[in-house]
């Protein structure tokens, strides 16, 4: 009987994005994300991943008081990790905020669906990230045993 070993990514791989300020920059985002995740075979559920970008990215544009900020996302020792860089001093801080609030819950869900997350100061400002662990139990993306679109779809 042939076994089929799964390699999961080891070595260091980095994506960065520079994003226009504006109302598509978390589209582009979830997009680059989705776009790394299957190029490097990331197992991961990517819809917790883009929904957690979109989140780190919106809540960066919504503070942000130049053109652009950045999309760092990179996969190394079993996990993902996504930074968004921006120009703001502002740190970022979970809020206590009621359950029928329109805003305000972003990063309730980045602290309840990452398996880690924070901020560090830059010399331009912040990044905000989280990281998300390789779960080996997930097929990997366009390998063998099925795809990980990022759309629902196999």
């Amino acid at each position: 009987m042939n076994a089929m070993t799964v390699t999961l990514p080891t070595e260091l791989r980095i994506r960065r994005a520079p994003l226009a300020v504006g109302p598509t920059a978390a589209a582009e985002a979830r997009g680059q994300v989705r776009a790394a995740i299957s190029a490097w075979d990331v197992p991961i559920d990517p819809s917790v991943a883009v929904l957690l970008t979109s989140e780190l990215v919106t809540n960066a544009i919504r503070h942000e008081t130049g053109q652009t900020i950045t999309l760092a996302i990179d996969c190394s020792q079993g996990q993902l990790r996504v930074d968004v860089h921006d120009s703001s001093g502002a740190i970022p801080a979970v809020l206590d905020t009621p359950c029928d609030a329109e805003t305000g819950r972003g990063l309730v869900l980045v602290a309840t669906l990452s398996d880690e997350w924070g901020f560090y100061r830059t010399p331009a400002g912040k990044a905000v990230y989280f990281t998300l662990a390789f779960q080996p139990d997930l097929p990997l993306s366009g390998g063998p045993q099925g795809s990980i679109r990022g759309d629902g779809e196999p």
